[in-house]
């Protein structure tokens, strides 16, 4: 009962207090942003750093790979340290190592330097992410989720979209070292307002005396080398490398001891009691296709535009810039929807979108550019928002308070996973399908073909002041054009089995069941 004899400001001060905790939570926002950014933005100049560090094309990948592996090991540990440690000093934690290693970073002169400097980086800085999905649904009322929800799902999505453009630009513009020192000032300023505003809740120090060791290695060796395969298993032909099946027994090991562990242990490193509740189980693999479209067409687009339409990482980051925008505009309607709409009618309405856009790419060319690619790409963001919102929110919103923070690290943790599989299975149709209409292709463009020796004389005949090499020199040309028609074909598959895997998705919605509204945030 409120207290009648309380002074008249009290009042004020409460709304002082409620301002001063949304601040300090869109700082811890403003922190995720920077995090899952630095994935992305990355991608977008990876050859501008491997000239900048004299490294090869085998080992270029890594400074994307050991980010990602060494995020994926805090993601789910973050649940445990947030409740050990606080909120406030894991996420300041996190984000004065992701602003060190950031530093370092932009100061790697070999290739070695720099991988470790990312794992660093990814590790320290990944428990940024599911600590603010946690807070969003465990600090603020129900009545705030309407924006809360929207903010977080916005950036969690926008961040890997606009990725490409802003490494883009700031590779153009200065040089690579500049992806990284880019995050030194933000970085600081989101440690001293972490430090200063964030009291949401307590530290609970004892945890760290029945710390899960045993579980914390079998976890690092069951994700770690997960990630591992997933990243490198499509371009060493799977298991037909050494290295490949070696971390797949590994994972496979690890695997078996790290559930066993999460059962045995007083205190595992991870809760999977979470997974008990329908809804956040759905909502997890939910998660995961979502993983698989947002990190997915965030790396084919690219792909297609660098390697078929011959784009400079600006001039792709331009092009993809539409998704970004489509996110942002969409995500004050999704948030209003959300109090309104069945979640399950919005859920299905973004894979629907996602499902329509995929398909329309299907019919790609080698000479579609930003306009054929425009409507695919408002399809997409528009989806992802629609769909992501929802989830986020039937997942998370209506757990116990005391689950929370282990859940979200296990929530966020599918959405990356959902990335690395969908990158590997995309990898893996495309190269497949790729040699298909490679070999295919080959058999008709061939001496027998009469179209095939005409397309060739002409284009000898337009090479004609190249003399005796005008032969050759239009057989390359006629080479190189087959191979560009299949991997323009090859492109067409990938997309078409997304669109069916985004149509299953579509029909699965009812799995869900509509939240009950029991549970009160502002615990």
């Amino acid at each position: 009962m409120a207290d009648i004899t309380a002074p008249s400001g009290a009042a004020p001060r409460a709304a002082s207090s409620e301002g001063r905790r949304m601040f300090a939570f869109l700082c811890m926002v403003f922190g995720m942003f920077m995090a899952i950014l630095d994935i992305q933005i990355v991608s977008a100049s990876l050859s501008e750093i491997q000239a900048g560090l004299a490294a090869s094309s085998d080992e270029i990948s890594w400074v994307q790979t050991s980010y990602l592996i060494a995020e994926v090991v805090m993601i789910p540990l973050s649940g445990f340290l947030s409740r050990a440690l606080s909120t406030r000093w894991l996420f300041a934690a996190s984000a004065v190592g992701f602003t060190v290693m950031s530093f370092m970073c932009a100061t790697a002169t070999s290739i070695n330097q720099m991988i470790v400097y990312r794992a660093l980086q990814g590790f320290l800085g990944g428990g940024m992410i599911p600590t603010v999905f946690a807070a969003a649904y465990s600090v603020f009322p129900r009545e705030k989720q309407g924006v809360v929800a929207p903010l977080i799902g916005l950036v969690a999505t926008l961040a890997p979209t606009i990725g490409p453009t802003i490494g883009g630009y700031l590779t153009d513009l200065f040089s690579w070292h500049w992806l990284f020192l880019v995050n030194i000032i933000p970085g600081i300023f989101v440690v001293v307002t972490t430090v200063t505003l964030v009291d949401f809740d307590e530290p609970d120090l004892a945890l760290l005396d029945r710390f899960d060791w045993w579980g914390l290695l079998f976890m690092a060796g069951f994700l770690g080398s997960l990630e591992f395969v997933l990243e490198e298993g499509p371009t060493n032909d799977w298991f037909e490398d050494r290295w490949i099946v070696l971390f797949a027994l590994l994972c496979g090991v690890s695997a078996v001891a790290f559930f066993a562990r999460v059962f045995m242990a007083r205190e595992p490193v991870v809760d999977l009691r979470a997974f008990a509740n329908r809804n956040f189980a759905v909502g997890s693999a939910f998660s995961f296709v979502v993983g698989i479209g947002l990190y997915g067409l965030t790396y084919l687009y690219p792909l297609y535009l660098a390697r078929v339409r011959g784009y400079s990482a600006l001039m792709i980051g331009e092009t993809m810039f539409v998704s970004g925008l489509a996110m942002f505009l969409c995500a004050p309607i999704a948030g209003r929807l959300m109090g309104k709409v069945d979640p399950r009618l919005m859920i299905a309405f973004g894979f629907g979108a996602f499902a329509v856009g995929t398909w329309q790419v299907t019919g790609l060319t080698k000479d579609w550019d930003f306009w054929e690619l425009l409507v695919p790409q408002i399809l997409r963001g528009v989806g992802i928002m629609m769909a992501m919102i929802p989830i986020n929110n039937i997942s998370l919103g209506t757990l116990p308070p005391d689950q929370l923070k282990n859940a979200s690290g296990l929530f966020n943790l599918m959405r990356n996973l959902g990335g690395a599989v969908g990158l590997a299975l995309i990898n893996t149709v495309l190269n497949n399908r790729w040699d298909l209409h490679l070999a295919r292709l080959h058999e008709n463009v061939q001496w027998a073909n009469e179209a095939a020796v005409e397309r060739l004389d002409a284009m000898t005949r337009a090479l004609s002041g190249l003399g005796s090499d005008a032969g050759t020199a239009a057989l390359k040309r006629l080479a190189a054009q087959v191979r560009i028609q299949a991997e323009v074909m090859a492109f067409s598959d990938v997309f078409l089995v997304l669109t069916v895997l985004f149509v299953a998705l579509f029909f699965a919605a009812p799995l869900l069941r509509r939240p009950t509204h029991k549970v009160e945030g502002g615990h």
